[in-house]
């Protein structure tokens, strides 16, 4: 659909009717195209996805500590409480 919306061949109204989709939904998927499309060959699509991994690995790294930190601090907790 959003090839077809690029190559302009149809307009949005006989897209819309041609897909049942809403002509926003289709400008939409258009121009994620257009945008993504000059990174598919250039690299940078790979980094991205690099950073993108470093960042959940540091997420999951923080999730691991605060778990630490919450079990000794219910521990902590009932010894003093106790």
């Amino acid at each position: 659909m959003a090839i077809a919306a690029i190559q302009e061949n149809e307009t949005m109204a006989e897209l819309f009717s041609k897909f049942g989709m809403h002509r926003a939904q289709i400008q939409r998927w258009k121009k994620d195209v257009l945008d993504e499309l000059p990174n598919l060959f250039s690299g940078k699509r790979g980094r991205k996805d690099k950073d993108r991994q470093k960042l959940i690995d540091e997420l999951y790294k923080q999730i691991g500590q605060l778990k630490v930190e919450n079990e000794w601090l219910k521990k902590t907790s009932d010894f003093i409480t106790g």
